[in-house]
């Protein structure tokens, strides 16, 4: 029989490492490729400066953004990478939850999950469903 490995604090903390790296790795990564498209399709445009041009809605919604990803928008894909930013510290956070849970540390996982229902009620509770 296979011994089952129990997760240790160690284990859990090179996990939420892990996830920060790579999610700043991969959000920059995102955004340069969509810089890059950018400049492709509009480096060659001469701005101007006379009319001012708020942004579209299609940039401030998560619905807008993953309908530009579908038409192959570089503004888009520049937005995604903001939003996968945005989300890796949300990550460590469910991340130190489910740590805390783990070890049965009930004082932590309140206070985890009060600071994560804040952020997450910030972030969505403006939104008109």
């Amino acid at each position: 029989m296979e011994k089952i490995k129990k997760v240790t604090d160690r284990d859990i903390q090179q996990l939420i490492g892990q996830v920060l790296r790579y999610g700043v790795l991969i959000s920059g990564a995102v955004a340069i490729i969509g810089g890059i498209w950018y400049l492709f399709q509009h480096g060659s445009a001469i701005p101007h400066y006379t009319t001012f041009n708020g942004e579209p809605a299609g940039y401030t919604s998560l619905n807008g953004i993953l309908k530009g990803l579908g038409q192959g928008s570089a503004t888009e894909i520049i937005q995604l990478g903001v939003v996968i930013l945005i989300a890796t510290p949300i990550l460590r956070i469910v991340f130190s939850l489910l740590a805390f849970i783990l070890e049965k540390d009930k004082l932590y996982v309140l206070i985890t999950l009060i600071v994560l229902s804040i952020i997450l009620f910030s972030m969505f509770g403006g939104l008109k469903i």
